[in-house]
């Protein structure tokens, strides 16, 4: 077993709601990843002050990295989508960090999802294997929804793909969802996916539904709803949470499409794996197959909830290690 011992890496995934960080070395060829640390992103008021209080706490203080974060990266610099935190690169730099690379989170997601362990993946229906050098897609709702792609080709090449597909336009699949458009287009000029297919887009979706019903409803936080749909999937909020799925099915498939994954579309997010038995069971792969003259384009691409906490990391490692070679 050969490790190396002689880089110490630091890695990040930060999100709007909580920071992850970790040390990488890399294993036979692969991340393995050491001194893990979670912590809510209100636990310090600054992403640098994270970054230091995490770097502190190491016996062998990283001396390069990569952090994952939930946002477009800009010259160097992110203003977190979904956070009141901003960084950049070269305040990095001062806690000794050089070189150090600021990455969008599903783009090191896309870099993490083949190195997932097949025990740390669970099917939402397809084949157990796509066709091999192509894309893969990797997308999911959390406090946010992120989109990315893993371009492959028959050399053994890879490159990812960040991008904010996560804010592209909301696509109705049937006369429910034109009304749920037409609700939100009064909150919302231009209704994306990310306005429904997210922790806060759940709420959105759930008041929209009661509007057609006729019915009221009081219920002001997402959790809430997974909790009852969960306990009792014939209820109204299991009817939200069954629409919820259904469009994210419908939306993995557009994306596959747009991106010719056909080895394969992994779904992350802090949502799909506490949900995982219902998701399994709802309209999710039928949406996600219901792509008219491509329907047998589509039953030939997996379809996998990613259940690894730290697929992130793993990515950002494969990123940092790459960087330093």
């Amino acid at each position: 077993m050969t490790v190396q011992w002689d880089k110490t890496l630091l890695v990040g995934d930060v999100g709007g709601t909580n920071a992850r960080f970790a040390i990488a070395h890399m294993v036979e060829g692969r991340p393995v990843l050491e001194h893990h640390e979670s912590f809510p992103a209100e636990t310090y008021p600054t992403f640098l002050e994270g970054v230091k209080a995490f770097v502190d706490g190491c016996d062998v203080k990283p001396t390069s990295g990569v952090i994952a974060v939930a946002g477009p990266v800009t010259d160097g610099e992110i203003d977190l989508t979904n956070s009141p935190w901003r960084v950049s690169e070269a305040e990095l730099q001062t806690l000794g960090l050089n070189p150090v690379r600021l990455i969008n989170d599903f783009e090191a997601l896309a870099w993490g999802a083949p190195v997932v362990p097949r025990d740390q993946l669970a099917s939402l229906g397809g084949p157990e294997d796509g066709e091999e050098h192509t894309a893969i897609a990797v997308l999911g709702p959390g406090t946010g929804f992120g989109v990315s792609a893993l371009a492959r080709d028959i050399h053994g090449h890879e490159i990812a793909m960040p991008s904010e597909g996560g804010h592209a336009c909301f696509a109705p699949g049937d006369p429910v969802e034109d009304e749920i458009l037409r609700i939100l287009r009064r909150r919302y000029d231009r209704v994306s996916i990310e306005r429904l297919i997210c922790g806060p887009g759940l709420l959105n979706m759930h008041r929209a539904l009661a509007e057609i019903d006729g019915r009221e409803t009081h219920i002001d936080d997402p959790a809430q709803i997974t909790k009852e749909a969960l306990e009792d999937p014939r209820s109204h909020c299991g009817a939200t949470l069954a629409r919820f799925c259904a469009i994210l099915g419908a939306v993995a498939g557009d994306i596959a499409l747009t991106t010719g994954a056909r080895s394969g579309v992994y779904i992350a997010g802090g949502i799909a794996p506490r949900i995982l038995p219902f998701l399994q069971a709802s309209p999710f792969r039928e949406r996600f197959e219901r792509k008219g003259r491509f329907q047998d384009y589509m039953a030939a691409i997996p379809t996998n909830v990613i259940l690894h906490k730290h697929a992130a990391l793993l990515g950002a490692a494969r990123v940092a290690f790459a960087d330093a070679e």
